[in-house]
């Protein structure tokens, strides 16, 4: 049993992880339900192994912030304990989610595996006005919901080592990668080398975290040496319309914003684009985090240019990936010029492509959290015949 407040069909990575983890499943032959939310709107598809509950959410129809996670997490409660038994659940964050599967799971003896994206309590500590409670208690909660877990599952190498510092050896934890879901994008396409302008591409979330103001300032710099260049957003998120506003009042042309879209849309910008931008604001309790857009550009065989520190820094300059520099709007600038300017810096399409079937498939994550569940839990689980 997955229990996520995201789920297909919504454009986020924690619905796509779940999604094909529930694909993994059910190609493997085993029984798999979610317990997720309502899709505002229509396309909701119907499924009877999916279980949906209305949430409330914010302006921009996200399932954000406490209250409203706490309309998903407070039935879930209720949700486990009717629900059929299943073998295991999966819990997604946040920690609030763990907790309320951590209550319910306990009362009927059912085993839970927590999928440790982030750490909850050192991002809430960085926030700027955040009492200090809110972080005492979120760490609190959410090193519970660890330590009650039969296995932690960690995105990053960063997130595995910060769990240990943490828990020590009072926590099973594995880690076990992320990615994307590798066959929805594709590196062939008439859409590259078609513009006769250079063209930018942001996909993603865009808040307080990912800082991604610092391209405004760089794609200034840019359009001095080149005026006809432009730089798109593909996305939502706390800090859009301020980046909208910044825009307006700046003056900067060569900037639009768009709402997300689906996976075939935007590799297809991406292919048409000389580099996607991807950031990390240092100090915020992110740095061990690798954004998921590196890797839809790179699946669609485009380089990626990112700022920030961590793991995402090694990985990018290893594997020629992109441009990994510091986080600030010079070094984004000179990045930018340099992938208009010598892209024969970095791998071409097809050596990005393959750097990502090999190294970020989602596909190949599911099927490492079945062996992890499978061996931490000592069972076998059921396959249909």
């Amino acid at each position: 049993m997955l229990a996520t407040r995201l789920f297909s069909p919504e454009l986020t990575p924690a619905a796509f992880r779940h999604r094909a983890l529930f694909d993994h499943l059910r190609s493997a032959g085993i029984p798999v339900g979610v317990l997720t939310t309502s899709v505002p709107g229509d396309g909701e598809p119907a499924d009877q192994d999916v279980s949906r509950w209305p949430v409330l959410r914010d302006s921009q129809g996200h399932v954000k912030g406490y209250l409203s996670y706490m309309s998903f997490d407070v039935p879930l409660i209720l949700r486990v304990l009717v629900m059929p038994r299943p073998a295991v659940i999966i819990a997604e964050p946040p920690p609030t989610t763990g907790f309320a599967v951590m209550v319910a799971a306990g009362i009927r003896r059912i085993p839970y595996v927590y999928y440790a994206a982030d750490i909850w309590a050192d991002a809430a500590g960085t926030l700027d006005g955040t009492p200090a409670i809110v972080p005492a208690v979120l760490g609190f909660v959410e090193r519970l919901v660890w330590r009650r877990a039969a296995v932690v599952m960690a995105i990053s190498p960063g997130v595995e080592h910060r769990i240990r510092e943490l828990c020590g050896d009072s926590v099973e934890v594995a880690m076990i990668g992320n990615g994307i879901r590798v066959g929805d994008f594709s590196a062939d396409g008439p859409e590259r080398g078609a513009r006769s302008t250079p063209v930018f591409v942001y996909a993603g979330t865009v808040s307080e975290w990912h800082g991604a103001g610092i391209f405004l300032e760089a794609f200034r710099r840019v359009r001095e040496v080149h005026p006809s260049a432009r730089l798109e957003f593909f996305s939502e998120g706390s800090e859009k319309a301020h980046l909208e506003q910044v825009v307006e009042e700046t003056g900067l042309g060569g900037v639009s914003f768009h709402s997300r879209v689906g996976t075939d849309e935007l590799s297809a910008r991406l292919r048409g684009a000389a580099a996607s931008l991807a950031c990390v604001r240092p100090g915020q309790g992110y740095d061990f985090a690798i954004p998921t857009k590196i890797y839809a550009s790179t699946a669609s065989g485009t380089p990626v240019i990112y700022a920030g520190e961590g793991p995402t820094v090694s990985m990018i300059e290893e594997n020629r990936l992109g441009w990994a520099v510091d986080y600030t709007p010079e070094s984004a600038a000179e990045a930018m010029l340099a992938a208009i300017d010598e892209p024969e810096r970095v791998g071409g399409p097809q050596e990005l492509r393959r750097w990502t079937e090999g190294n970020a498939s989602l596909e190949a994550v599911a099927a490492r959290i079945v062996g992890l569940v499978e061996r931490s839990l000592s069972i076998r689980l059921p396959r249909r015949r």
